[in-house]
């Protein structure tokens, strides 16, 4: 007689287990994807003996023109035309006039299309381009 006098309570639990399976399976996939996406435009930069330009921590960052080897052109990694190039480098240059604008030229690439990238930032009321290259390696000088 006193089974029927004790109620049993529903169990408020909530199982966990799978949503920390599911979390760590996304976590896994997020770091091994994550290094993937940012590769970028694949190119050779030049190798110099130049120092390194120190830039300004409180600068915005900076507008990055890629010249591929075919003279493709590519703002952060994505393909443009010459009009879209001098369109997004205007309109950049007018909302924050102290950003630094760089062109990074494959090392393949023809002279011609690595200037005629400057060229279109000059166009655009760009005052100061500047050529990113990649230093020597310490044996190499």
């Amino acid at each position: 007689m006193s089974y029927r006098s004790r109620k049993r309570k529903p169990i408020a639990e909530i199982n966990v287990v799978p949503y920390i399976d599911v979390m760590l399976v996304l976590l896994i996939i997020f770091m091994v994807t994550a290094p993937l996406l940012t590769e970028g435009v694949k190119i050779d930069l030049p190798q110099t003996t130049a120092n390194a330009v120190e830039f300004n921590q409180d600068a915005p960052e900076p507008f990055i023109l890629t010249v591929d080897v075919d003279g493709t052109l590519y703002i952060d990694d994505l393909q443009k035309t010459p009009q879209e190039v001098s369109i997004a480098a205007t309109a950049l240059y007018r909302l924050k006039p102290a950003t630094d604008f760089l062109v990074r030229g494959d090392k393949q690439a023809r002279y011609n299309d690595v200037l005629q990238a400057m060229v279109l930032l000059k166009q655009a009321g760009v005052e100061t381009v500047s050529l990113v290259t990649e230093p020597l390696p310490p044996e190499a000088r």
